[in-house]
């Protein structure tokens, strides 16, 4: 039986899904404009300035969505009891705190892999995660490049859709034997740690992967099994994590740390540490069960 979808006082799910169409495929032709040089629409400034800063680099592009993203939200729902917080605006301690206290959170990144969006790769993407007091309710991952839109429904399901409203499945591959099955893994967030964790698995086959969405869609789509991420020196954000993870618990899959803990949303530096593991869900635990083995034996006092 489907649980109950959770929304705030007054938020219709029609009426959500609707705007949020509207927000996703804007956000999508103005990063695909931002990456093909061309002018961006509602607006935006056509140039694509890139500035640096600790957690890398930030284009006009970012800030283009980000604003869209926020100022759609604000206008569409003026009355609605949430806190928004994305990739832009977390150093704000005032954010911080409302989040930490705010029954309901919108959590964004507006792209998520700018490096690879600034490379030209295509595996860049675009989070929205709605969380009910630190737990996934709604999540949405946009891959520009693919004009994919993918939304679930935490407890009710989730799909591929189209600029059409044409909706797809979600198609898991049927791989259950871990020797069989094909680790996504990052293309640029790598150390020592992870590298030799990867070398340590037993996984048929690996592929490298940019955006965390993009590397979660292989997943929905069949292509991969399982992702595992692996902090250092500093370790993903809740932006990076939160709509992947709702999309892939509505449609059935897990996403948890290593030793099955559930991932936490509630810390005051937005950090994901430890090693989080997603996968389709089929033997899910065994995944983790070895990953903490292996782990144990390469960096005992590494935290799961």
């Amino acid at each position: 039986m489907k649980e109950k979808i959770k929304l705030p006082k007054s938020i219709d799910l029609d009426d959500l899904l609707k705007n949020l169409r509207v927000l996703s495929w804007g956000a999508i032709d103005i990063l695909k404009a931002y990456a093909k040089g061309e002018e961006p629409p509602y607006g935006f400034p056509k140039a694509l300035s890139v500035n640096d800063r600790d957690g890398g680099p930030v284009t006009a592009a970012d800030l283009a969505v980000n604003s869209w993203l926020i100022d759609g939200l604000e206008s569409k729902f003026p009355f609605a009891s949430w806190n928004v917080i994305s990739e832009e605006t977390a150093k704000d301690q005032k954010v911080k705190d409302n989040h930490l206290n705010c029954k309901w959170t919108w959590i964004l990144d507006p792209l998520d892999g700018t490096k690879d969006f600034l490379q030209g790769t295509g595996e860049y993407a675009v989070h929205l995660a709605l969380l009910h007091r630190d737990k996934p309710v709604l999540g949405v991952i946009l891959v520009p490049e693919l004009e994919e839109m993918w939304i679930g429904l935490v407890g009710h399901g989730a799909w591929l859709e189209d600029r059409l409203g044409n909706q797809k499945s979600v198609s898991f591959s049927n791989r259950n034997e871990i020797s069989k099955m094909i680790l996504v893994a990052s293309r640029s967030h790598r150390d020592k740690n992870l590298e030799r964790l990867i070398e340590s698995m037993p996984f048929a086959e690996k592929k490298t992967v940019g955006s965390v969405g993009c590397k979660v869609t292989k997943i929905l789509k069949g292509e991969a099994d399982f992702y595992l991420s692996l902090s250092a020196k500093s370790a993903p954000k809740d932006w990076d994590m939160a709509a992947p993870e709702a999309v892939l618990k509505a449609a059935g899959g897990l996403f948890t740390h290593a030793n099955m803990e559930i991932l936490s949303y509630k810390t005051d530096d937005f950090c994901q540490w430890g090693c989080l593991v997603a996968s389709h869900g089929k033997n899910h635990d065994l995944i983790c069960k070895i990953i903490e083995k292996k782990l144990s034996l390469i960096d005992p006092s590494f935290i799961v």
